[in-house]
């Protein structure tokens, strides 16, 4: 049962791409899945944050020095996805800083607008925040929070098989 065929379709195909050809990504299409970014909600509409493209071979170099994977260095572009926490909204009731989830769900508009125009993506998140930093010139208030390499994937066509939790273990009606 599927309401939403075309958009579940599109989360159903996106996948963690590990390998891309060599085929440069235009400022143009880097410009309209950064515009899906634009248009994701936060929390209480702060939007806390900041996303660098990554496109020289200068500036490439600082996100393959702080990941140790060789995969990576295939993808032509690196978006770096930075959280400003003192823009974020913080629950009032217990002080939780939101910047995280607001900057997550942002990478997944990002990932699926990105999907949506035939690119891969892959969030990378184990990386070494302080080579990032200083490379990028960060303020001490701004925080890499996720590397986003991304390209034309060098596939078949074919969607590796997914390994999910069956929808049972998941969601439950009701209390817990």
């Amino acid at each position: 049962m599927n309401a939403y065929p075309e958009f579940y379709h599109l989360a159903a195909e996106r996948y963690s791409c590990r390998k891309y050809t060599n085929a440069p990504v235009s400022r143009e299409l880097i410009m309209a899945v950064l515009d899906t970014v634009r248009l994701a909600p936060s929390a209480c509409n702060k939007q806390p944050w900041k996303f660098l493209v990554l496109d020289t071979p200068e500036l490439r170099d600082i996100v393959i020095r702080s990941y140790s994977r060789d995969w990576i260095k295939e993808a032509p572009v690196y978006i770096v996805a930075l959280g400003l926490h003192d823009e974020a909204w913080h629950r009032s009731f217990d002080g939780k800083d939101h910047t995280d989830v607001d900057v997550s769900i942002a990478v997944e508009h990002l990932c699926l607008g990105a999907a949506s125009l035939g690119l891969g993506t892959c969030w990378v998140c184990n990386f070494d925040p302080a080579i990032v930093r200083e490379g990028l010139n960060l303020p001490d208030n701004v925080e890499p929070i996720a590397i986003i390499p991304m390209g034309y994937p060098d596939s078949d066509g074919t969607v590796p098989e997914k390994k999910r939790k069956p929808f049972d273990e998941i969601v439950k009606w009701g209390k817990y």
